[in-house]
């Protein structure tokens, strides 16, 4: 049986094109539907108020590097989105006086500009500017994280995807974008050999750091997060962490506030995961198969799919 057309890009795969009794399915779970999809491997979590979550999440951050040392140098691969957590960070690191010299940080990805390099710190959307300025730059100089130990990725891949050899990556963080992805694992073009069919979840899952072309909902909702609506100025391309990179991680963290994707998206990936339906035209849904996958709610960010004209 062919699969459903796209009803947002009919050149690419998207969510749109699942059978519609799975979305129905999504869209009906309640809060406490979502609480109960918790199984062997995959936690659900939830937080009352932004104040806990922001708080959860930075706490990650610390309790990886806490466990950083010259023999076990360890780290976490963060988002920039969600970013709340970031100066949450550098403040608990300068009052606990936590010493980083042996802790490591991955940035998950980066945009590619016009002339086919990563774009500089200075371009206004630079995720390694707003990792530096946020975070990094705000952590007392006697504790800071060694320079050689921040891992940003960039258009010639090779030195990222050498960084993860002999480190451990405790945690790796993300948001979901309205796509689904997590960094930038985008669903792909409906061409060539994917014409019919996404990739399979073992093709994808084979996918390391890389260049990526963005789905058109992606660049959207990049303008609406970052550039005030501002389509212009966001790149049609990016550099992002792999899932070779992300099975590297001994658990993988996703951070819902309800700002980044809707009220059914949220649902979406959630279900996928917990029944076991991994399909690379909703991508976050391949971590159906990760060993450790955590889901962090705020509540009040949840919404409902019920109609509502506004």
């Amino acid at each position: 049986m062919a699969r459903n057309l796209s009803t947002i890009a009919p050149d690419w795969w998207d969510y749109t094109t699942l059978e519609n009794d799975l979305i129905s399915d999504a869209a009906s779970l309640t809060a406490k539907d979502l609480e109960q999809l918790s199984r062997s491997g995959f936690r659900v979590v939830m937080y009352d108020t932004l104040e806990d979550f922001y708080l959860a999440e930075a706490l990650e951050y610390v309790s990886s590097w806490k466990e950083a040392t010259s023999d076990n140098p360890v780290g976490i691969c963060g988002p920039i989105g969600p970013t709340e957590q970031l100066p949450l960070v550098a403040r608990l690191v300068n009052e606990l006086k936590l010493n980083l010299s042996d802790a490591h940080f991955w940035g998950m990805d980066e945009w590619l500009g016009d002339d086919g390099k990563e774009v500089p710190t200075s371009h206004p959307l630079s995720f390694e500017r707003a990792d530096r300025e946020l975070c990094f730059e705000r952590i007392d100089d006697q504790l800071k994280i060694p320079e050689s130990n921040l891992h940003f990725p960039a258009a010639d891949t090779s030195n990222f995807i050498e960084s993860w050899d002999g480190l451990r990556c405790a945690v790796m963080q993300g948001g979901q974008g309205d796509i689904k992805h997590w960094a930038f694992n985008d669903p792909p073009r409906r061409d060539g050999e994917n014409k019919d069919e996404p990739p399979s979840p073992e093709d994808y899952r084979k996918l390391s750091t890389r260049i990526v072309e963005l789905h058109p909902i992606t660049l959207a909702q990049n303008a609406r997060t970052s550039g005030g609506g501002n389509i212009t100025l966001v790149p049609e391309k990016a550099i992002t962490v792999g899932p070779v990179q992300t099975w590297k991680s001994d658990k993988v963290s996703i951070w819902q506030a309800g700002t980044h994707d809707n009220p059914f998206g949220q649902r979406l990936t959630a279900l996928m995961i917990s029944k076991g339906i991994a399909d690379s035209a909703v991508p976050m849904s391949l971590l159906a198969d990760h060993p450790n996958v955590q889901f962090n709610y705020f509540r009040g960010g949840l919404g409902t799919c019920e109609i509502e004209m506004h």
